[in-house]
């Protein structure tokens, strides 16, 4: 998986990067393509604000198959890339427990025709 990182209204630091890295390579377990995309967003959300700078991370994950984008906001921009994280790890595992009960729900009905179709032709 090819992660690209840009930064919004702050200084993109190796620190961050590698931040950002090492929290979005757990996401390799889940998108085994090796043709995905994670397109990273990081920064501020506005210069000036009454409780304090606000920082926003945004995941948007393309690839073969996979459409996935998840945001975030916190008062910590290392806390809105752990949240981000979760929320993009969360949206992966429901679109895989998604395609298997859609399999698996398809490969029921194959099988309930199929004991229909021998059901006739033992009558017929």
């Amino acid at each position: 998986m090819k992660i690209n990182i840009k930064a919004t209204a702050i200084e993109l630091t190796p620190a961050i990067t590698d931040y950002v890295h090492n929290k979005l390579s757990a996401l390799e377990k889940y998108v085994t393509n090796v043709d995905t995309v994670a397109q990273v967003e990081v920064g501020k959300t506005t210069q000036h604000h009454k409780t304090g700078e606000i920082y926003k991370a945004e995941v948007h994950i393309t690839g073969a198959g996979v459409d996935l984008y998840a945001v975030t906001e916190a008062h910590d921009l290392y806390a809105a890339i752990d949240m981000v994280k979760d929320e993009i790890v969360r949206n992966t595992t429901e679109l895989k427990s998604k395609r298997e009960s859609l399999s698996r729900r398809g490969g029921r009905m194959v099988k309930d025709m199929m004991k229909g179709l021998n059901f006739f032709k033992k009558r017929g």
